[in-house]
């Protein structure tokens, strides 16, 4: 995390020098964009989003796709105009100048890396393990999941962007095998049409508006990634230029690939069967006129669900980090091992919450919860682009219509609301959430307020 003394520093002009070396192009960033969105989402949710809606299961991915753009457009702006990293916290804490809010934001984006973590944990331990052994509890399995990456956050995990593309280009394939059943299916005359047109929703009218916002907010979990995009702008060459390209580009592709995906599950199975795999794609494989071993494809799935989680469990812990560094959190989170410099006690911290999230949770529930606290911090972040209209700077950078960014917070603040039709479990576990976080923030500066140190 990008620390507040950052945060609190003048943005500068894209030309400024800072410690970190410019290394991604335009065409990694492009390719980290689309690997940051691809994972766990399409491949575990899928089924899950068609037990909302029914046959029609492309069309919450279409809404999702539009939503992700609009938002997408404001991240392009802020980026450009503050082309730091740091992200939501960033925009929220130049807006609005209020450090319990920026905390608040902050936490959230951390909670919703934990329970995206969560969510590809239980689809690991789900149908694609099962496809090799069901000799183990998917609950024992989803703990022991998070335990292993917790390892090997402790070890010391070394990424880097070209590796990201490797593994970007594992996670397309396992789609473009999907996408090639499909083609092979309409060559082939199999499948059956009429459940693209079908809704789970009887009749018309509110219950039908209710069940596709409930499964575009679920499927919404899909589009998420594109936002941690923004935390690469200084090690990016001309991030002013790079990135409007870059991540209009990435959720283009990801977002069209996806309701491809959901146009050959729809297809080629029902969406009954859909919902009861906790691997939907496995169902689509094992469905399909190809030829193609079912073990294979669940490998990929398993190779994908895992980096994504891996990926989350590193941003959620260097956060702690970074907020413990800054003073927000306890100074005790901020520990590292002295021979491995990593963030032992945040690692600890985040994978014990994530183990209670995986002992509490479905991969349904997990992932309404991570769409959920990310549409919030959306919401904030269209909004904050209309405030800091307020603040211009020296150098020309990408700006937004400003219809995009007022539809942006309308739109995720409806999905985020009581119309999407997700369950309480899902409220309730982001509130626990933010409950440990304001509680530890809470202690903390009671803590400095004693020892006579400036809170943050």
């Amino acid at each position: 995390m990008t620390t507040t003394r950052a945060i609190d520093r003048e943005s500068g002009t894209p030309d400024e020098e800072g410690p970190l070396k410019r290394a991604i192009g335009p065409k990694l960033l492009i390719l980290f964009v689309i690997g940051d969105i691809l994972g766990t989402g399409i491949y575990a949710t899928t089924g899950k989003v068609a037990g909302k809606v029914g046959g029609a299961l492309w069309l919450p991915f279409v809404i999702g796709f539009v939503v992700a753009l609009l938002t997408a457009a404001s991240y392009v702006e802020l980026v450009g105009k503050y082309p730091k990293a740091a992200g939501a916290a960033l925009y929220t804490q130049k807006a609005f100048k209020v450090p319990f809010l920026t905390f608040i934001i902050a936490f959230m984006v951390m909670c919703s890396g934990l329970s995206s973590a969560s969510a590809a944990a239980r689809a690991f331990s789900g149908d694609y393990f099962l496809e090799f052994t069901d000799a183990i509890p998917p609950t024992l399995i989803a703990i022991l999941f998070i335990l292993v990456l917790a390892a090997l956050n402790l070890r010391g995990v070394s990424e880097s962007v070209k590796t990201n593309v490797v593994l970007t280009l594992v996670e397309l394939t396992g789609l473009a095998i999907i996408l090639a059943i499909g083609a092979w299916a309409v060559l082939s005359g199999d499948g059956e049409p009429a459940r693209l047109t079908e809704f789970e929703a009887s009749g018309t009218g509110y219950a039908l508006i209710t069940s596709v916002l409930g499964a575009t907010a679920l499927g919404f979990f899909a589009f998420v990634g594109f936002e941690d995009s923004v935390n690469m702008a200084e090690e990016t060459k001309d991030p002013v230029r790079a990135f409007p390209r870059a991540i209009f580009l990435g959720v283009a592709v990801t977002g069209t690939i996806y309701v491809l995906v959901a146009l050959v599950s729809s297809l080629l199975v029902d969406h009954r069967t859909l919902e009861k795999s906790s691997g939907p794609l496995l169902e689509v494989v094992k469905a399909g006129g190809l030829d193609f071993p079912p073990q294979l494809f669940a490998l990929i799935a398993l190779f994908a669900v895992t980096n994504s989680a891996l990926i989350n469990i590193m941003m959620a812990s260097r956060l702690c980090y970074g907020m413990a560094n800054e003073r927000i959190l306890p100074a005790v989170m901020g520990r590292v091992l002295p021979r491995r410099c990593t963030p032992v006690v945040g690692i600890v911290f985040v994978s014990a919450l994530a183990i209670g999230l995986v002992t509490t949770g479905e991969i349904e529930g997990l992932g309404d919860t991570t769409a959920f606290l990310l549409l919030c911090v959306f919401a904030v972040v269209n909004i904050a682009v209309l405030v800091l209209r307020r603040d211009p700077v020296a150098h020309r950078h990408f700006r937004t219509p400003t219809a995009l960014p007022v539809l942006g917070a309308i739109t995720a603040l409806v999905l985020a609301s009581p119309l999407a039709d997700r369950d309480a479990e899902v409220y309730i576990r982001a509130g626990v959430l933010l409950a440990i976080g304001i509680g530890l923030w809470a202690l903390n500066r009671t803590v400095m307020k004693a020892r006579g140190e400036n809170t943050v």
